[in-house]
């Protein structure tokens, strides 16, 4: 084994959790950010199985490696279960949030706090670029249905897949 491993040194590792459903340039900024923070960053899906999501969990997946390759540190992964438990099976010491006004903090707050004592694991917050601020998945998906345009808030591939799911040409 050669690198920072081979020499005693652990890699620096974090995760990046969502339901990326889909995938916007907020949450690119947030893991690119990430990714010039750590050697490696888990992009983890995480499946809520009361939710219907637009893209399935594999599909998800697939954009989110294709947005992600040029960073050449990400993987990507679906979880189902504790994003703490997550982070304990893979010796993952930080969970790396994105915050986009003062109302994310209140609730990412108290989920970084139970998080950490449940089991040790650190929560870092990133603030959103202000281009980013308002951005959100839900919200993408709202004023794509209404034929908007979108194309400034997405990756171009995720852009496509939404036309496509949509039947939009």
């Amino acid at each position: 084994m050669t690198g920072p491993e081979s020499e005693g040194t652990q890699l620096r590792r974090a995760v990046c959790p969502g339901s990326f459903d889909p995938i916007t340039n907020g949450h690119l900024d947030i893991i690119a950010r990430a990714s010039r923070l750590y050697d490696v960053v888990h992009v983890v899906v995480m499946i809520n199985q009361s939710k219907k999501g637009m893209f399935t969990v594999d599909e998800r997946i697939e954009l989110i490696g294709e947005v992600t390759a040029e960073f050449g540190n990400v993987q990507v992964e679906a979880y189902h279960g504790l994003l703490v438990d997550f982070c304990k099976q893979r010796d993952i010491p930080a969970i790396v949030k994105g915050l986009r006004a003062v109302s994310d903090f209140d609730y990412e707050l108290q989920m970084a706090q139970m998080n950490n004592g449940l089991s040790g694991v650190e929560t870092l917050f990133i603030p959103t670029s202000p281009t980013y601020s308002f951005l959100s998945s839900s919200l993408v998906k709202e004023v794509a249905q209404w034929g908007g345009d979108i194309s400034h808030l997405v990756p171009a591939v995720v852009l496509e897949a939404l036309h496509e799911r949509l039947g939009q040409s």
